[in-house]
């Protein structure tokens, strides 16, 4: 999904809640499958066109997209961020039929039923399906995030019962067609020129009834299980960062593939270190002599002590970058700075003999000496001077 949801379906950012539905209404009768059967590209932009209705035809999802805009809403599964396990976009079919139909009682409506012509189209509710996405919240500490680490997790989830294989049937029996509904996992009503299908109860729509239930799944056909498998946190995530594994979400349904397992890390504030993107900061504390007069200085950096040069008169809340001593890059290209802002610290708890020296150093001290008093004296002096 590379394209904007309101460029697919024609509208402007500002249109109304119904400008939005009749341009659905067009484009869906226009592109529905049925009636361009075997058109590959009419099939793909009934998809699309679906697939943006279902996030702009509803206020929430359409908020959450404005705000979050097109790639980082796509890039969750259609769910927009902090979205639970199991995201992704409907079946524009489905989408279709409630559209058309209300979506009553769960009535479903084909495209022969609405508009005459075509083949109705429907989903195997016995065929393979894939599994649910799952989400892990893990938590490292600030020297993880530097370094990287690999963490064993222990993921609960569900997959198909290993002793049926997702029948739902105990062994030796199998599943029986449904009587209720002929098999065909639907029951149709008519209602004027309309003819209502909705999912047979009997057999929620399955087309089939299982006459023996497994007992270790209760015919469910789905059990849950635990699996530890390692996650590989690479140098330089942050929080919010989001490792998808592919193949370790929930179990597919009958033979379907696997969901994905997306690992979001939540990094522990670190005790000297504040971070901006790639870049950290820092506040050193520097003695008041060495600022006066100059010198070298030791500064932590995540890969240890460096040492760093101070001019003299440095000032209270100046800042020196070292360049190369922040976070890796996630795209792999090198490292941020290393800000170091430093603050002059006053002494305390000082003996007679220093007290003298700095009374002596105050005596030989002159506005020269101090730029920064002076000019702020000057500044204060005019605030104060009486107005005509």
């Amino acid at each position: 999904m590379s394209k904007d949801f309101y460029e697919v379906l024609g509208v402007a950012k500002t249109a109304t809640a119904d400008e939005i539905k009749k341009a659905y209404r067009k484009l869906a009768i226009k592109y529905h499958p049925d009636k361009n059967p075997g058109d590959k590209a009419a099939e793909e932009k009934f998809k699309e066109i679906s697939n943006a209705y279902e996030v702009l035809g509803d206020a929430e999802k359409r908020q959450r997209y404005d705000q979050l805009g097109h790639d980082a809403y796509t890039s969750t599964g259609g769910s927009g961020f902090g979205g639970g396990a199991g995201g992704g976009f409907r079946d524009p079919m489905d989408i279709f039929s409630q559209f058309f139909g209300g979506g009553a009682g769960g009535a479903s409506f084909s495209f022969e039923d609405l508009f005459g012509g075509g083949q109705s189209r429907r989903r195997d509710p016995n065929g393979p399906m894939p599994g649910n996405d799952l989400q892990l919240n893990l938590e490292i500490s600030f020297e993880d995030s530097v370094f990287g680490v690999t963490r064993e997790v222990t993921i609960p989830r569900e997959c198909d019962c290993d002793a049926c294989h997702g029948s739902g049937c105990a062994p030796g029996s199998s599943k029986k067609s449904c009587p209720r509904c002929g098999g065909t996992g639907q029951i149709t009503s008519r209602q004027g020129f309309f003819a209502m299908q909705q999912p047979c109860p009997n057999c929620r729509g399955t087309g089939q009834i299982v006459e023996k239930p497994c007992a270790k799944c209760h015919g469910s056909g789905r059990m849950r299980t635990e699996k530890k498998i390692p996650v590989r946190i690479i140098p330089g995530v942050d929080t919010g960062s989001r490792l998808r594994i592919k193949g370790e979400g929930e179990g597919g349904y009958r033979g379907g593939p696997a969901g994905n397992l997306y690992v979001v890390t939540h990094v522990q504030p670190s005790a000297i270190f504040e971070r901006d993107g790639v870049d950290l900061y820092c506040r050193l504390p520097v003695d008041f002599a060495t600022a006066a007069l100059g010198g070298v200085v030791e500064v932590p950096t995540v890969s240890g002590m460096t040492k760093m040069k101070l001019a003299p008169g440095t000032q209270s809340g100046a800042t020196l970058r070292i360049k190369g001593k922040g976070m890796p890059s996630l795209r792999g290209a090198g490292r941020g700075d290393l800000h170091v802002q430093i603050q002059v610290e006053t002494p305390v708890n000082l003996g007679d003999a220093a007290r003298k020296a700095l009374a002596e150093l105050q005596k030989t001290v002159g506005d020269g000496n101090l730029p920064q008093r002076e000019a702020f004296r000057k500044r204060a002096g005019s605030f104060l001077k009486p107005q005509d």
